[in-house]
């Protein structure tokens, strides 16, 4: 067996059980959504961010790293599935070889977060004024985003050693990496320990690379930049 053999192999037989969890797909799309809808429009109605940039038109880039982040990464952390139940000890041991294996694992899971991050970047002119180079842009800063979270999920996978401590994962390492992202909320605010964490965050720079791309003239610079508008209460 080749390697190309194995890596496509290997993906086809992920995507095809990505597909068939379609509750957990159609989850995997539906959470930016509520959150653009039913937080966006809550927040929006207490606070108002500086240069009059609406907050659901600020978090539609965070959104769309929501769902390629969680997407990628929850696909490639299944790998322990095929751990617990033998298969991955199979695909190892293969001809293929382990680099085979890990590519292929890895493609599988930033197709995935590519495919959950692509639908919902899909909706953008609903909110935003999108040109082509624009939506390249965008496109580009998805796929990097994709393979970081494809990345993530192997390196988790390969401490976890069973299904059950799935939801630790996601309390304990997605959510923390999200929220100080400046994914869905400006960080200028934050005590310093937390904004030096969120200069150190990676998700940080990936939300840096779509909101550039997918903002209007008006949406303020990026968390690397450390110029984010600032949100106020009104009194």
């Amino acid at each position: 067996m080749s390697a190309w053999s194995a890596v496509h192999g290997i993906v086809a037989r992920d995507l095809a059980r990505t597909t068939r969890q379609t509750s957990r797909l159609l989850g995997g799309v539906a959470r930016p959504f509520m959150w653009l809808v039913l937080v966006g429009s809550g927040y929006g109605a207490i606070a108002r961010l500086e240069h009059g940039v609406p907050y659901q038109e600020f978090v539609f880039p965070g959104i769309v790293v929501m769902a390629a982040l969680f997407g990628g990464t929850l696909t490639a952390i299944s790998t322990v599935y095929d751990r617990e139940f033998g298969m991955l000890r199979l695909m190892l041991a293969s001809p293929a070889g382990v680099v085979a294996v890990l590519g292929g694992r890895a493609l599988a899971a930033a197709l995935v977060g590519l495919l959950q991050g692509g639908i919902v970047l899909a909706f953008a002119p609903l909110l935003l004024e999108v040109s082509l180079a624009r939506w390249l842009a965008a496109l580009g800063a998805l796929v990097a985003v994709s393979g970081m979270s494809a990345t993530l999920g192997l390196l988790v996978a390969a401490r976890l050693r069973s299904v059950e401590n799935f939801a630790g994962v996601i309390n304990v390492l997605l959510f923390p990496l999200l929220f100080l992202s400046g994914a869905l909320y400006p960080t200028d605010g934050l005590p310093p320990v937390l904004r030096a964490a969120a200069r150190a965050n990676p998700v940080s720079y990936a939300v840096d690379g779509i909101r550039p791309s997918s903002a209007s003239p008006r949406t303020p610079e990026p968390c690397s930049a450390r110029r984010w508008p600032r949100s106020s209460l009104p009194h």
